[in-house]
C-alpha cells in the first residue's frame, strides 16, 4: 500500500460542495485524509475569482492510470468543462504525488511537473508530508494563499 495525493480544487458555484464531492468521488469510501482549505489567487494568468484548494491524501494499491480515471470521474460528476486552460472550473483534480511512482506519459505525469511551482499545492501538501516540501520550495513557489479552516467547517 502506498500513499497517493491529490490536489484539489474549486473557483466556480458553492466551492466547499465540490470540493466535497472530488474527495467522495475520488475516495470511493476509503480512509483518507484531508488538508485545510486554502484560499488561493489565480495561476497562469486567465481573470477569475479565487480558488478553494486542498490536498488529499489516499492510501492505494492501484496504478497511477486508475488514479487519474477517478479524478477525471470525479471532475465530470462536478460537469467541469474544459473551455479555456487555467480558467474557472467546478472541480479540478491533479494527481500531484504518488511514492514509489515515476510516470511520464502523454496524459499522465506523476509527480506533477509543477507542483513546486505552485503555492495552492504546496502549502497545504506540506500538513500531510512535511518532508515533500522544504521552505525552500515554498519560498521559490508563486501565488498567494491563506487558510480557511477544514473542508467541514465550510460546508
Amino acid at each position: 500500500m502506498r500513499r497517493a495525493y491529490f490536489s484539489l480544487g474549486s473557483n466556480m458555484g458553492d466551492r466547499a460542495a465540490y470540493l466535497r464531492l472530488g474527495v467522495d468521488s475520488v475516495a470511493a469510501g476509503r480512509a483518507v485524509r484531508l488538508s485545510q482549505v486554502y484560499r488561493s489567487e489565480p495561476v497562469g494568468g486567465v481573470v477569475q475569482d479565487d480558488f478553494w484548494n486542498l490536498v488529499m491524501e489516499l492510501a492505494t494499491d492501484e496504478e497511477p492510470r486508475a488514479l487519474l480515471e477517478l479524478a477525471h470521474a470525479a471532475e465530470a460528476a462536478a460537469h467541469r468543462e474544459r473551455r479555456v486552460r487555467w480558467g474557472p472550473r467546478t472541480l479540478d483534480v491533479d494527481i500531484v504525488w504518488i511514492d514509489e511512482v515515476v510516470c511520464a506519459e502523454a496524459d499522465l505525469v506523476v509527480p506533477h511537473p509543477r507542483m513546486y511551482e505552485r503555492n495552492f499545492v504546496l502549502v497545504p501538501l506540506r500538513e500531510l508530508r512535511e518532508d515533500l516540501v522544504t521552505p525552500a520550495h515554498l519560498a521559490a513557489a508563486v501565488g498567494a494563499v491563506a487558510p480557511m479552516g477544514t473542508l467541514e467547517t465550510l460546508l
